[in-house]
């Protein structure tokens, strides 16, 4: 079976983050229904090299390798469909952008914007807290972007 480390370096990928985190059994059911959908996938008639892992427990990542066929409009609209039946099935809030994910010890947490200001603000997150970039768009980015301090992401805004 697919997954993301069979997946070329340049595949395009789109993360979609939990607030909670999954069960094993959610994680199993996301795979059977992630295998079922990539099976059927395509772009233009052309079916879709493509993968969809559940990673740490908390990520749902969709990677397509565009060098054997891009994803177009119409497919990248049916790979969302596709999520909002998870997110509705499993009541996930995968689409909730303001959502930051961070490591605190061998945990991931998940909180909004303002609440990891305000750990920022007590101390509880610092600069060198290990954040989710959920915005990385390749393969690779995933694996050399996706994790950061906190001082080097976007959300660093809440370190003013």
């Amino acid at each position: 079976m697919k997954n993301i480390e069979t997946m070329p370096d340049a595949s395009k990928v789109w993360v979609y983050q939990s607030k909670r985190i999954l069960s094993d059994n959610e994680v199993n059911m996301i795979a059977e229904a992630g295998a079922k959908f990539v099976e059927n996938w395509t772009a233009h008639g052309a079916k879709l090299d493509a993968c969809i892992d559940v990673v740490h427990h908390r990520f749902i990542v969709c990677c397509v390798n565009e060098g054997q066929a891009t994803a177009s409009g119409c497919s990248i609209d049916s790979s969302i469909r596709f999520m909002k039946e998870v997110d509705t099935a499993l009541k996930l809030d995968l689409f909730d952008r303001m959502q930051v994910a961070y490591r605190m010890g061998n945990t991931i947490e998940s909180c909004s914007m303002s609440e990891l200001k305000n750990l920022a603000s007590a101390g509880k997150v610092n600069s060198e807290t290990i954040v989710f970039n959920n915005m990385v768009t390749t393969k690779a980015e995933l694996e050399k972007a996706w994790e950061l301090p906190l001082k080097e992401s976007w959300q660093k805004r809440v370190l003013a």
